[in-house]
């Protein structure tokens, strides 16, 4: 497998198409050696991109990527790694979360910390912030960059009116805008991605972090409305994603995809992922695997994606069950 590689939106930035986040699984699901196993799989297969955020495990996250990348010494220039801001890492008074100045730079240092980094090469602002100024949040940000500390910012889970104000704010002000977002993006979930921030692609030049290709494993065609107990789904606190993901309608068109990936010789896992690397707005695919026979195995989507023909794509449309709202 020879890894792609794609520019984050207009930026001069290249990321590896498929990418590593570390969400429910780094610190909390899997053990350090299995993290530690699946990043060096996912670097000597030319992935550049680890995803991480404050609060994945209350900051425990980023301090176990921390710690295998300063273990396995890559060089500095051959990797990208990222931190979000907005939910704190486990306080919840108002100066321990949201988008105001003193958090995200606090956050920002904080998360250079745990990670053994005297940079961010990607931070993101996690949600959106009702509280606190969408200019103070973008002169935040900007400052952070000319010090040093970031190198592109972005947001995750914004609005496209959100994402354009913030870009209206860096114009007048002659500040550095954000890059990219980072939203959800999978066969099941398209409005966001495909109609709503159609219009920023080539205005604003927004690159897309896509994360759960899977639909939370709903995608993996091993979900069943019964379940089992070491399912993602079934993980305690997570009851809402399964209460949103699993029903009864979903998991039949799942097995309609299953055959049709079947019949390209590919696992439903490996179609889904190389589905959503057919669109061109998509600058990295992030997988969230704890297994590395998992991401060995989702790797294949790279290649998988050339044998997504027009008539593939037609029928995929038809087994989804709803219009094309891609624009690609």
């Amino acid at each position: 497998m020879q890894m792609r590689y794609r520019r984050l939106g207009t930026s001069g930035l290249r990321l590896s198409e498929l990418s590593l986040g570390s969400w429910l699984t780094f610190g909390k699901q899997i053990t350090d050696e299995t993290a530690e196993a699946l990043m060096r799989m996912a670097y000597e297969n030319g992935i550049n991109f680890f995803d991480n955020a404050e609060t994945y495990a209350r900051g425990e996250s980023e301090r176990v990527m921390g710690r295998i990348l300063k273990k396995v010494d890559w060089p500095r220039d051959t990797w990208t790694v990222s931190s979000k801001v907005f939910f704190g890492s486990g306080g919840k008074l108002p100066t321990q979360v949201g988008l105001h100045r003193k958090h995200v730079v606090e956050a920002c240092h904080d998360a250079m910390k745990r990670l053994q980094v005297d940079h961010l090469d990607l931070y993101f602002c996690h949600r959106p912030d009702p509280d606190t100024p969408i200019a103070e949040t973008v002169w935040t940000m900007h400052q952070l960059i000319m010090q040093g500390k970031v190198m592109y910012w972005g947001t995750s889970e914004w609005s496209a009116a959100e994402i354009k104000e913030a870009h209206g704010v860096a114009e007048k002000h002659h500040l550095i805008a954000p890059v990219m977002e980072q939203p959800q993006y999978n066969m099941f979930h398209r409005e966001k991605v495909e109609r709503e921030f159609a219009p920023l692609y080539d205005t604003v030049g927004l690159g897309t972090t896509i994360w759960s290709p899977l639909a939370s494993g709903i995608l993996s065609g091993k979900h069943t409305l019964e379940g089992d107990a070491s399912s993602r789904l079934r993980m305690a606190g997570l009851e809402w994603l399964k209460e949103r993901e699993l029903n009864e309608a979903r998991l039949k068109k799942v097995d309609e995809l299953k055959i049709t990936a079947a019949g390209l010789g590919l696992s439903l896992p490996v179609f889904a992922i190389a589905w959503c690397l057919k669109n061109p707005r998509v600058s990295t695919v992030m997988l969230g695997a704890s297994k590395t026979a998992q991401l060995e195995e989702n790797l294949k989507a790279v290649e998988a994606q050339d044998l997504f023909t027009p008539e593939v794509m037609i029928h995929v449309e038809k087994v989804l069950g709803g219009e094309k709202l891609s624009t690609w």
